[in-house]
């Protein structure tokens, strides 16, 4: 187990030399991670959470979308 793990690690450190591999996989990591945290917030939204810990999430998703 420990083999393949170390054989997928090297292998997307192979990859991620190359620039164009290296910026459609960060583009692709951008998106999953917003979709969590859509999600995220549609759970907290579905769970009725105050309005000060919604508006919290809002604002970090925010911020990510920004530094992204």
């Amino acid at each position: 187990m420990l083999m393949k793990r170390h054989n997928a690690e090297k292998y997307l450190k192979k990859q991620l030399s190359s620039e164009e591999f290296r910026r459609s996989f960060l583009e692709e990591k951008v998106k999953l991670d917003l979709e969590y945290k859509l999600e995220e917030l549609k759970k907290d939204i579905k769970s009725r959470k105050s309005r000060d810990e919604l508006i919290k999430k809002v604002d970090s998703i925010d911020q990510y979308v920004m530094s992204a």
